[in-house]
């Protein structure tokens, strides 16, 4: 028997296992790392962060990886040049973080690595016919094993896509599996670069859980930041966004794409809600003068109506407890007009509920991880772009 499925037998028999989760999303800010403790599978898992460190990005990685990142038409060997780089590269922060921890690799069951979205295309969103969904994340899992020493899993999109699903929002399964609470519905709102939302039952019934995403969160903001202020990664605390105003002419055209009227579950990306969205807007409603504040207010709330919008038309509005993740969770502009639509919601940091905002994609994959080892088959149920699957493809050190 290969040594390495001995060790995984092993790993899977632990009361407890350690899995390093990673994240690294579509605002390039770097790599998140989490180290967790988990007890348990299905909805009777227990996590326990345990170290936490996201790793910045820096503006030379940043620019390679913006060469490939959502655009359709790329230098093919360059992205074929950065697979095994950023597998590596996301390797070795995994190794300085547990240096800086005082942990050794062998303390460490499994990495769950995400990788670095590039490109995203739904049927949905490319609609060719011959064609299904498909996303595509680098970062080679293989390398990321060798290079720690660590037996890695990843690729976790690809099998929900192979499942029936659009290969996102993953979080319904890691939210369902910790963050529920009986008595309480719950929405779990992420806002990324784009946003999406989980909606757990107080019932705790896994077949009424339901995921989508909604639209932008904070790409567009971060662009124009970025455009407006090259020294900026983006509007901190929403400064800018506040001093602005909203131009209702702009916000309405860009609510007019067909995205916002499409079925859910659905799922989006920086493809389509980019700069050249934003000047198309733009040029049909002669707002090309506007500056960055009104720019910027005027996506806060785009972003908030959206996000409202999706939330109601899916959900509904009976009271709702909100938990709050992302780097938008740290945006009182893009809070505020949100909190301005629900009354009375309490909306609170995923903080509170044990896993900190800023480090809940990187926990969920560790939860993912842990359950395509330990765990066991989860209905969710029999709908549409939403599989009862249990994700992530193995990857060994040796």
């Amino acid at each position: 028997m290969n040594p390495y499925l001995q060790q995984l037998y092993n790993i899977a028999q632990k009361p407890v296992r350690h899995i390093i989760g990673l994240m690294s999303g579509t605002s390039l800010d770097g790599l998140d790392v989490a180290l967790c403790a988990l007890r348990g599978a299905g909805p009777n898992t227990q996590v326990e962060l345990l170290q936490f460190s996201t790793v910045p990005y820096d503006a030379a990685l940043k620019a390679e990886i913006r060469q490939v990142f959502a655009k359709r038409e790329i230098d093919f060997q360059h992205l074929c040049l950065l697979h095994p780089k950023i597998g590596i590269l996301h390797g070795q922060m995994i190794n300085a973080c547990l240096a800086e921890w005082g942990i050794s690799a062998a303390e460490v069951d499994l990495v769950a690595s995400h990788g670095q979205t590039v490109y995203h295309a739904p049927k949905t969103q490319h609609g060719l016919a011959d064609y299904g969904n498909t996303t595509l994340q680098i970062g080679d899992g293989d390398h990321v094993a060798r290079t720690t020493g660590i037996i890695t899993l990843a690729d976790f999109r690809m099998r929900h896509i192979a499942a029936g699903g659009e290969g996102a929002p993953l979080a319904v399964y890691g939210d369902y599996f910790v963050l529920g609470k009986a008595g309480e519905d719950r929405i779990l709102l992420n806002m990324g670069g784009i946003s999406n939302f989980t909606y757990l039952p107080g019932d705790l019934d896994a077949s009424k859980v339901f995921t989508t995403d909604t639209g932008p969160g904070n790409t567009l903001l971060d662009a124009i930041t970025r455009q407006f202020y090259p020294h900026l990664d983006y509007d901190k605390d929403g400064k800018i966004a506040l001093s602005g105003q909203t131009n209702v002419a702009l916000l309405e055209a860009l609510k007019a794409h067909p995205f916002f009227d499409a079925p859910f579950p659905k799922t989006t990306g920086p493809e389509v809600f980019n700069l050249g969205y934003l000047k198309a807007a733009q040029e049909k409603t002669n707002t090309l003068h506007l500056g960055a504040p009104d720019l910027l207010c005027t996506l806060v709330q785009f972003s908030a109506d959206t996000i409202v919008a999706g939330i109601k038309r899916a959900i509904g509005t009976q009271p709702f407890a909100f938990f709050l993740s992302g780097g938008g969770a740290h945006n009182p502009a893009l809070i505020g007009a949100i909190r301005a639509q629900f009354p009375g919601a309490s909306f609170q940091s995923t903080d509170v509920l044990g896993v900190p905002g800023d480090a809940k994609e990187a926990v969920l994959f560790a939860i993912l991880a842990n359950e395509a080892v330990a765990g066991g088959y989860t209905s969710f149920g029999d709908r549409h772009k939403v599989p009862s699957v249990v994700m992530g493809k193995i990857c060994w050190p040796g």
